[in-house]
């Protein structure tokens, strides 16, 4: 199996970025693609702020520019691509049609990756060109350090296409999940907007602030699951009998009205607690700022849960 030298991003935002920065750091040759010069700055500045905790990540000593170039031109990007992270916002429409350019561009058996967080496949590579080389990798932010990567077929998507991607993702050290059905929201957004539903729904009438409930995670939950997820730490809690005593004891609160998964609407009541609320937890700190402690954060994390990973696996 050939080996994906040299891929080509297309778009620079949040996500865009991210996966830039973590393929340079593992050696690949990189080709960006916005059609906007102006964001180039932007992007480079923002290579130049996470590469020490990337460098720190991954034990690099020197981030190679040369591999790097930014184009205007799509057709230009995407030339000699071996595999093309397609990173546009999420939306069917302007994702369709930029697949449909994006095949007629790129060499046949280049691989077409969306970072789509919840788009089905077979309808956005619907008017694409080779619609088998097609295939979802949706990354998780900051890409450039978080490993997981949901890896998500479209009805037409070759099994090859789907085990060169797994090894791509794996050689950029990502831990690839392959979700097993096309469903919308994949797996993690699906969790993820549960509980912020629900978190909507308590600020929304009152009970808490979102401070409150960040802390709610960060003190608890969030402990836990950053080394094992929700099924594994149910299956502690029911003690030497694991899930099935867990099951008999807690199983019935599921009939319980505790949830209220359907979303509030978004009034301006609600829009003003959430800004208001995550203003205030900021304490002015900027978005880089804390961006630069979150990554910091993530780095001595992984190295430490490393450790125990090796104990638990």
């Amino acid at each position: 199996m050939a080996q994906i030298k040299k891929v080509a991003v297309i778009g620079t935002g949040v996500i865009g970025a991210g996966w830039i920065i973590r393929c340079l750091a593992h050696n690949k040759i990189v080709h960006a693609y916005d059609k906007d010069i102006k964001l180039k700055k932007n992007l480079i500045a923002e290579i130049k702020r996470t590469w020490p905790h990337v460098k720190k990540l991954f034990n690099k000593k020197t981030l190679n520019l040369k591999n790097f170039k930014y184009f205007t031109s799509i057709e230009e990007a995407l030339k000699d691509a071996d595999l093309i992270q397609e990173c546009a916002s999420e939306n069917y429409a302007l994702k369709t049609k930029l697949m449909s350019t994006i095949g007629k561009y790129a060499k046949s058996n280049a691989i077409i990756s969306s970072s789509s967080s919840g788009l089905l496949p077979t309808r956005i590579y619907s008017n694409c060109k080779n619609p088998e080389r097609t295939i979802i990798g949706h990354p998780f932010n900051p890409v450039y350090i978080l490993p997981a990567i949901e890896i998500v077929s479209g009805k037409e998507t070759s099994k090859l296409t789907v085990n060169k991607t797994f090894q791509f993702y794996k050689s950029i050290s990502m831990n690839p999940i392959t979700v097993k059905n096309e469903i919308p929201g994949y797996l993690s957004d699906r969790l993820q907007e549960a509980l912020w539903r629900e978190g909507l729904h308590i600020i929304n009438e009152g009970h808490a602030t979102t401070e409150d409930l960040d802390r709610a995670i960060e003190d608890g939950p969030g402990l836990r699951w950053s080394l094992m997820g929700t099924f594994l730490t149910f299956h502690l809690a029911g003690g030497n009998s694991g899930m099935t005593h867990m099951l008999e004891q807690f199983g019935p609160a599921l009939k319980l009205p505790w949830t209220k998964l359907k979303a509030p609407k978004l009034s301006k009541k609600l829009i003003n607690r959430l800004v208001d609320g995550t203003k205030k937890q900021s304490k002015g700190k900027s978005v880089i700022k804390i961006s630069n402690i979150r990554d910091e954060y993530l780095v001595e994390l992984q190295k430490l849960r490393k450790k125990y990973e090796k104990k638990l696996r």
